[in-house]
């Protein structure tokens, strides 16, 4: 008895090492999905703070030179309105292109979700 005892607390203990290892890789992937996530949010937020902030200095610029411009041909408002919708719609483009980048982003670790999954149903057959 005390053998089979000892036989059934080896299997046992094997079982648990091997689902602490298990575990220890899905962790490992989780982190690497979720740094992978990361530099593709990071390069989406540096495009879109960088067409924002393009997109602020090029109005106030462009609102500048225009309204000049424009100011000899209607009327001082017409010119603003004028270069305000320009403007307006360049920085539409811009942040559309940045929200484009953000929406290709997935914050949760999929496969590692799935691994663990697999990994919990292996252990549950293990041990019937």
């Amino acid at each position: 008895m005390t053998t089979s005892n000892r036989s059934f607390s080896d299997v046992l203990q094997e079982l648990v090492s091997n689902f602490q290892e298990i575990v220890r890789s899905e962790v490992r992937l989780a982190k690497l999905e979720i740094r992978d996530e990361a530099v593709k949010a990071k390069a989406a937020g540096v495009l879109l703070g960088a067409g924002v902030l393009c997109g602020l200095f090029a109005a106030f610029f462009l609102l500048l030179a225009s309204v000049y411009a424009l100011t000899r041909l209607m009327p001082d408002w017409g010119a603003a309105l004028t270069v305000a919708i320009t403007m307006g719609i360049i920085a539409a483009f811009t942040v559309s292109a940045g929200m484009k980048g953000w929406k290709k982003i997935h914050p949760t670790p999929d496969k590692t979700i799935e691994n663990v999954k697999e990994n919990v149903e292996w252990v549950k057959q293990q041990i019937k």
